[in-house]
């Protein structure tokens, strides 16, 4: 039964079905979410996107009752990134001019930010390749773009290696978009 005061989330698991490593089935997932009481709870592809609807409480409180949740429930250090719809939506449509716009040409990438590390804390630790790849910050995440045919030249992957990448989480900007619609369909 939905409240007055329901709110969608999406959290972003980090870590989760990569390389073998924390392997978590979505079915199981959804099931840990709903019976942590949340509603409405859907997954979405195997990387740990999970929408659901709960009552308003502040998000650093409710970030501690999913991670928590995940630990007990999987036996792994969860890092969750959440966020709400209306975050989503910022990040959507506050992304730089053109972005996501040439997917024949770019790869695109959204780096959700885990608190406490800030957007402008984390653009001080990219580097980019001139020709090859840009990086901008905006509220909460980091987009960064980079040509496909010099992918492996990028310096996307040096960040991948450094402590503060620990505090982060990556979706590429067709997830970005598609989590956001699958928000505002619930």
């Amino acid at each position: 039964m939905r409240g007055k005061s329901d709110t969608i989330h999406l959290a972003l698991l980090r870590g989760i079905n990569v390389g073998g490593r924390n392997v978590i089935r979505m079915a199981d997932l959804r099931e840990c979410f709903e019976a942590e009481g949340f509603q409405d709870v859907v997954t979405y592809i195997q990387s740990g996107n999970v929408i659901f609807r709960s009552q308003a409480s502040a998000p650093g409180t409710l970030t501690a009752r999913i991670e928590g949740m995940l630990a007990a429930a999987f036996d792994y250090s969860a890092k969750v990134a959440l966020r709400s719809r209306r975050q989503m939506r910022a990040v959507v449509e506050e992304a730089p001019e053109g972005f996501g716009s040439r997917p024949d040409v770019y790869r695109y990438d959204v780096l959700f930010v885990m608190a406490p590390l800030t957007a402008a804390a984390a653009m001080e630790h990219v580097r980019t390749r001139p020709g090859v790849d840009e990086a901008w910050a905006g509220e909460g995440v980091l987009y960064f773009s980079r040509l496909i045919e010099k992918a492996s030249r990028s310096h996307l992957s040096r960040l991948a290696s450094m402590p503060v990448y620990q505090s982060m989480t990556i979706r590429n900007w067709n997830t970005t978009t598609r989590l956001l619609q699958l928000m505002d369909e619930r």
